[in-house]
């Protein structure tokens, strides 16, 4: 029999937008909690959510592996499980119903879950893990198949008249080496290989080298790992993609990092270690724009570095400054040049919205975007979660909804300063924009030769075409419901967007 089943509520196939791009990972974080209880004797299995069809198939693995306690324990270094999406909680809802059918004690671990035990408790949750879960994840699971409280450290559950209690936190795992690797074995990586070369053309994997972030950006949710931060040593990592390369024929890396290599000399002992044991393989991470220095963005390209993704935010310092990034403009754009310059491509996060953003900062973002060119881009809507600053400056306007219900939902949960509808086709803009610029950047020698045009070039004369429609009617909508808000100074006026034939004139040139 098992002692634990573990599992996750992040459904891929309830998720259209991320489904779509077709780039799944296993679910890291539990694969971390069912290494640390397999270290500890507890025979463990896995039901890996990501691949799963729906709910049934938990059922199914819970009746095949019959636990003696069944997990739902969230990855937790996957962005979304912070943004507590709604499908994803009726999924883990419906998985601890059908764990209670079969008399199976259920554990539940994640964002949501720390932010809202009652919801789980109530479900009938014997205990929710609030915060780092490994380390509390084993305490619980020894004192429940003794059949014993659940009152040990970093959780909470339901005493006996009923109420939520919690009990004091977990001091956090701050030795990130002692921690077993992750239980790959568990996950059908060779599964997750083939989704990926069929899509894609190669296989990428997931590895974390550190845990939290130690910044204060205002909107920022840190349910897990509070404003701490924990590092992963370079010879550890190493070994682990040493291993993956090995085993698994991975072709690229994607560290899934809040924040990559902020300690100081971290990245050039990683390129010196990754390169002495063969273990070089093109990567994926996430930046500070103030991280970004010659001698980093060097080591960065020796170590493999493909792609560095910045939380670029707003391209007005006005909002940066309000949001508590502690960036500059001057630094995106400059931290965007030196990686260019280094063959590295740079993918900007963007959001829209934030309280006080007016028409002059949006059009600062969109300008920004156009003169340093990112070769891709990410684009929100300002997204208040539990805990921030940014939730309880909001927290009066929300309503009933107050978490959107898959990764493509974009609903405004406040009073922007613009209309709903506004941010909507404002995101329709920014990618078709975007996407045309850096089409008509790759169609400039067909345009100096169209008899030499082959089929590819071809079919980007084709999109870059589709998105210039698609632009030019999500402009002109946009122009005829943007105004300036009433408490704007002022007469009213529409809003000053770019023109779009602007679309087909590129600032830089392609590598």
């Amino acid at each position: 029999m098992t002692d634990v089943l573990l599992g996750q509520a992040y459904y891929l196939r309830f998720d259209p937008k991320l489904r779509r791009a077709g780039q799944p990972y296993p679910p890291l974080g539990t694969l971390y909690a069912a290494s640390y209880l397999r270290e500890r004797g507890f025979a463990v299995a896995l039901f890996d959510a990501m691949l799963a069809r729906d709910e049934r198939e938990w059922a199914r693995s819970l009746d095949r592996t019959r636990p003696r306690i069944a997990v739902i324990y969230e990855d937790s270094f996957n962005y979304l499980t912070k943004m507590c999406l709604l499908r994803m909680r009726q999924a883990a809802l419906t998985m601890i119903r059908l764990a209670g059918e079969r008399g199976c004690p259920i554990v539940v671990s994640g964002s949501d879950a720390t932010d809202h035990p009652d919801i789980y408790l109530s479900a009938g949750a014997r205990a929710v893990i609030t915060g780092e879960g490994e380390v509390t994840l084993a305490a619980l699971a020894e004192r429940l198949l003794r059949g014993e409280s659940p009152d040990v450290p970093g959780v909470a559950f339901l005493d006996d008249s009923g109420q939520t209690r919690r009990t004091t936190a977990r001091p956090f795992v701050r030795a990130l080496d002692d921690l077993p690797l992750p239980a790959w074995d568990l996950a059908d990586i060779d599964r997750y290989g083939r989704i990926w070369r069929d899509r894609h053309g190669y296989h990428s994997m997931n590895v974390a080298t550190t845990r939290g972030c130690p910044y204060h950006c205002n909107w920022c949710a840190k349910p897990i790992y509070g404003q701490r931060y924990a590092v992963r040593s370079p010879e550890r990592v190493v070994e682990e993609i040493a291993t993956l390369k090995r085993r698994y024929r991975l072709d690229h890396v994607a560290f899934v990092d809040d924040v990559f290599g902020l300690q100081p000399g971290w990245i050039e002992s990683y390129a010196r270690l990754a390169r002495e044991a063969d273990a070089v393989v093109p990567f994926r991470c996430l930046m500070r724009a103030d991280q970004v220095k010659p001698e980093t963005v060097s080591a960065l390209a020796g170590a493999g570095g493909r792609t560095v993704w910045i939380g670029a935010e707003s391209g007005s310092q006005r909002v940066l400054d309000a949001m508590e990034k502690g960036i500059r403009v001057e630094q995106i754009r400059d931290a965007t040049h030196l990686l260019h310059e280094a063959g590295i491509h740079v993918g900007f996060f963007l959001q829209f919205g934030y309280p006080g953003e007016t028409w002059d900062d949006i059009d600062a973002t969109l300008r920004l975007v156009r003169d340093v060119c990112p070769d891709d881009i990410g684009v929100s809507v300002s997204y208040p979660l539990p805990g921030t600053k940014f939730h309880a400056r909001v927290s009066a306007e929300l309503e009933a909804k107050q978490n959107w219900f898959d990764s493509n939902d974009l609903a405004m949960m406040y009073r922007a300063t613009f209309d709903p509808e506004v941010y909507r086709l404002l995101h329709r803009v920014v990618h078709h924009e975007f996407r045309a610029r850096r089409l008509a950047r790759g169609l400039t020698p067909l345009l100096a030769r169209p008899w030499r045009a082959r089929s590819l070039p071809l079919r980007r004369m084709a999109a870059w075409s589709y998105n210039r429609v698609a632009l030019f009617r999500a402009h002109r909508r946009l122009r005829r419901i943007a105004v300036e808000p009433p408490h704007a100074p002022g007469p009213r006026r529409l809003v000053p967007l770019l023109s779009p034939a602007a679309a087909a004139t590129p600032s830089r040139q392609d590598d």
